[in-house]
């Protein structure tokens, strides 16, 4: 029987332990700085690139490479426009290849969650005192844009263990 996630649960068993440390390091440095590092969306990038091949049949690893790609070009534009930051853009790229096309309203969905989740947390734990003192020298306290480092890391971690969970 065919699961409700295209990606299989062992291609995301795959990814999950490569992937985790690079979306905690960019949902970290969001909040910090307001900046999602280039070596963190390279390292995801890389991850997808070493990892892929053993994790999914070639023709859909090729397939999703082709994602990076159309992602970055909607990023840059978004960029263009100011709707997104270029971090966000270039770490969304990356991400791309992780999902299968099949889970496009599956990924819309998560990012909605995702979003709406990592906005809550992260404006609620801004109104706990001890939580603000540990965490004043955040730049993400003193702006009023939000983090998308946190909500895209967030994505991509519950839509690999939503393809785990599926199996």
């Amino acid at each position: 029987m065919q699961g409700l996630v295209a990606t299989s649960p062992t291609a995301a068993l795959w990814f999950l332990p490569f992937v985790v440390p690079i979306a905690l390091w960019v949902a970290w440095s969001d909040m910090k700085f307001m900046k999602i590092p280039n070596k963190a969306v390279m390292a995801l990038a890389l991850v997808f690139l070493v990892v892929g091949p053993m994790a999914l049949p070639l023709e859909d690893w090729l397939w999703r490479g082709l994602h990076l790609l159309v992602v970055l070009v909607i990023g840059f534009l978004m960029n263009l426009g100011r709707m997104v930051g270029a971090g966000d853009a270039k770490f969304a790229a990356a991400m791309a290849p992780f999902f299968a096309l099949g889970d496009l309203r599956l990924a819309m969905g998560l990012l909605a969650a995702s979003l709406l989740g990592a906005f809550a947390s992260h404006r609620g734990l801004g109104l706990v005192p001890p939580f603000r003192s540990a965490t004043a020298e955040w730049e993400s306290w003193r702006r009023r844009d939000f983090p998308m480092g946190l909500a895209l890391a967030g994505m991509l971690f519950l839509y690999l263990l939503a393809a785990i969970l599926d199996g």
